[in-house]
């Protein structure tokens, strides 16, 4: 018997696919009698132990019958195995509608804001600071959380002790208030939208974004089936004004510090959005994902705090502000909405995972959490004024620089060079070891000019310097060909 390991996984692993493929093609081998294990481990010059695991897996599977010590024996149904997997098509039409519009709207391998690999610099965006301290203190809140939390499945609304913890945090920190029944614990922001379109919304119902905007929120819609509009922004935030008749069944906005152009809706949009909502019975998405840091004052008030009709739907994210690894968030949701919703989540995934769950909930209760925004908070200041610095001292008369003095990154739109110059430039730094990424990629309308979304979070102060200093040098020996005509 001839066996060919692929060399992928476990020793057993491999031997187990090589049996199946054997066995299924024939190769020699009629319904009777396998070898030995002993034997097999000897002619193969492995440890009988592999073989063993093997064959129990095999007859797990059906595929051979028979017991250690008597003999095992090929079953007639191993000869109907399936084909190899090489053999199946790569690629088929979509099977749905769903699908068909997630081939439409959606192309996973070009989603704005990859990181590069190989990189020894990156203004990384939408990636929060992590230090040591954090990594151990949720470790611990973690070996904690898993000695506590009972083996069963999770409350699909979310564990009580970290919706009272929301609670308690948003009334502080955001001027929101809630009652535990009124939040949802989720996977992050992108299950909160999507619960949000099948909850509201049918196929072909009316929604807007804004322009530019977070495209993955604006993907999540159109997967849905929704008809989606842009609105424009602009130094005050939404423009209200502009906003479509007939009216969308649902507007999403990021108020308290736009993505990507940084702006904090005003006060007077914010209740004009509200008006709206309230006289056309529309409802409004409130992503609140980096609110928290604001460098020139208290960070604002939610738009939800302000909302006296019902129309918010607020959802917040400990990814941005913790790891990205760890998919947890949560909406705060109208009363009259929460039975759709939590049915929405329950046949999502039943619920999040407990333990992550209680380990929030302990590292809110205990301080942990503010500690850590705090500390967050001081150190983003400080990498923010460098970069800020840097630029000015380095690109001064080559750049305007968007700094709204809040969240994790800033907007530079380059002066003299046309949006096609902002590609070369990209190319020219990741050659030399920096990544910088485009704006363009939010809007849906290419803007009049090239500009770059450059994150501080992921760097040193030192490391920042230094990235400068080679963006600098990349963008003087930028050819004349690239700059705008005179």
């Amino acid at each position: 018997m001839h066996l060919e390991l692929d060399g992928h996984g476990p020793l057993h692993a491999q031997l187990t696919r090589a049996l199946k493929s054997v066995l299924a093609g024939g190769g020699g081998i009629e319904v009777g009698r396998l070898p030995a294990t002993r034997q097999l481990a000897r002619d193969l010059r492995m440890s009988r132990n592999t073989v063993l695991a093997a064959y129990e897996q095999l007859r797990a599977e059906g595929f051979i019958a028979g017991r250690v010590g008597s003999g095992s024996y090929v079953t007639p149904s191993a000869k109907e195995g399936d084909p190899p997997a090489r053999s199946l098509p790569e690629t088929r039409p979509p099977q749905s509608a769903f699908a068909r519009r997630g081939r439409r709207y959606h192309q996973h391998a070009q989603m704005p804001g990859r990181a590069t690999p190989g990189m020894r610099y990156a203004f990384s965006y939408g990636v929060p600071y992590t230090n040591p301290a954090l990594i151990d203190a949720w470790s611990r809140e973690l070996t904690r959380a898993a000695a506590y939390t009972p083996p069963a499945y999770p409350m699909t609304q979310g564990l009580p002790a970290l919706r009272r913890a929301v609670c308690d945090y948003l009334a502080r920190r955001r001027g929101v208030q809630a009652l535990p029944e009124d939040v949802l614990v989720v996977a992050g922001t992108q299950q909160a939208m999507s619960l949000s379109a099948r909850v509201l919304l049918d196929v072909g119902d009316g929604a807007v974004v804004e322009e530019p905007h977070y495209t993955a929120m604006r993907e999540v819609l159109q997967m849905h089936g929704a008809r989606v509009d842009t609105v424009d922004v602009d130094a005050q935030g939404l423009r209200v004004d502009r906003l479509p008749d007939p009216p969308p069944r649902l507007v999403y906005v990021t108020p308290s510090h736009q993505f990507p152009t940084g702006v904090a809706m005003s006060l007077e949009r914010r209740r004009a959005l509200l008006d709206y909502a309230s006289r056309h019975d529309c409802w409004v998405f409130e992503d609140d994902y980096d609110g928290e840091f604001r460098y020139d004052a208290r960070p604002l008030a939610a738009l939800r705090s302000l909302d006296r009709s019902g129309h918010v739907i607020y959802v917040g994210s400990f990814s941005k502000v913790l790891f990205p690894s760890l998919r947890l968030g949560y909406l705060v949701i109208p009363p009259g909405l929460r039975e759709d919703y939590v049915n929405a989540k329950w046949q999502d995934d039943f619920g999040s995972p407990a333990i992550e769950q209680a380990a929030m909930a302990g590292f809110i209760g205990d301080g942990g959490f503010e500690r850590h925004l705090r500390r967050t908070a001081r150190a983003l200041e400080e990498r923010r004024s460098a970069l800020l610095a840097a630029l000015h001292r380095e690109l001064g008369d080559e750049l305007d620089i968007a700094d709204s003095q809040a969240g994790m990154h800033l907007v530079a739109w380059l002066r003299r060079f046309s949006p096609g110059g902002v590609d070369a430039l990209i190319a020219s730094a990741r050659q030399r070891g920096v990544d910088l990424y485009p704006i363009a990629p939010y809007y849906s309308r290419p803007p009049e000019r090239g500009g770059l979304l450059m994150g501080f979070a992921s760097m040193s102060v030192a490391e920042i310097e230094q990235a400068v200093q080679i963006v600098a040098g990349c963008l003087r020996a930028m050819p004349d060909e690239l700059a705008w005509p005179r």
